[in-house]
């Protein structure tokens, strides 16, 4: 740091800021960069990344809820198993490949730049919340594929293990609960995945970032109070063309 500041004709000592994730290299005590910096100038004040809290925050509210914590769990199992091989995620692109040309060929899809790229599932990870996000996006756009492929590994799998993985998961992810909590969350992450991507931003300042948090928050708090009917519109039409029993 202190080349770098060098090369950039700038001191530590004029330093009044500096903000990271919660890593130990960053932000510990003893030996975190943040430490080291203090030692030389107790002026250059520590605020931890808003981005890094929002996600922690996520985090905590999923391992608090149950259901939640589940409903991750077996989107990591599905992801896990179905992209197991080589040969099942070869099966998954083509499968979807094909259900994408016959809904553009029906009209079912739109054409154009942009459109209907290929997908992929990818594990998710505490650290990138914005990734759960995105593979609950990949999962609901594929999830027709997903079943199919593993209605195949429950019936071809190459031992006991695998087949009756896949049954549990077949089970588990056509039942009405997991489909509500997949679309509720799907909901809730498309709001907290744009004030992510926002406070990422490289010209975002203090101000404007508060701003975006109390914004968030009134459109958590309209979808708590008015948007129950529009989220079951989606959950009810999702079950309906999956064919998924309604309680």
């Amino acid at each position: 740091m202190d080349n770098l500041f060098s090369t950039l004709g700038l001191s530590i000592s004029r330093l009044r800021g500096q903000g990271y994730d919660g890593a130990s290299n960053m932000q510990g005590e003893f030996n975190g960069l943040k430490t080291l910096i203090l030692k030389e100038n107790p002026c250059a004040y520590y605020v931890h990344c808003f981005v890094h809290q929002l996600q922690l925050a996520l985090v905590a509210m999923t391992k608090y809820h149950n259901q939640i914590a589940l409903l991750f769990t077996l989107v990591s199992n599905e992801v896990n198993v179905v992209g197991a091989s080589c040969k099942r995620r070869d099966i998954v692109r083509e499968k979807q490949a094909a259900k994408v040309a016959k809904a553009l060929n029906t009209g079912e899809l739109s054409s154009g730049q942009g459109l209907n790229q290929e997908t992929t599932l990818k594990c998710a990870g505490d650290t990138r919340w914005g990734s759960h996000y995105g593979t609950l996006v990949s999962l609901a756009s594929m999830f027709s594929t997903m079943i199919d492929v593993l209605e195949m590994i429950s019936e071809d799998g190459s031992n006991s293990e695998q087949r009756a993985e896949a049954n549990v998961l077949l089970d588990s992810i056509q039942s009405f609960l997991f489909v509500f909590n997949f679309h509720l969350m799907k909901t809730i992450l498309a709001i907290t995945s744009e004030l992510s991507q926002a406070l990422q931003k490289k010209d975002q300042d203090i101000v404007n970032a508060m701003n975006l948090v109390q914004i968030s928050k009134v459109r958590l708090q309209k979808m708590r109070e008015s948007g129950r009917t529009s989220l079951l519109d989606n959950i009810l039409s999702f079950c309906e063309n999956h064919e998924i029993d309604v309680p």
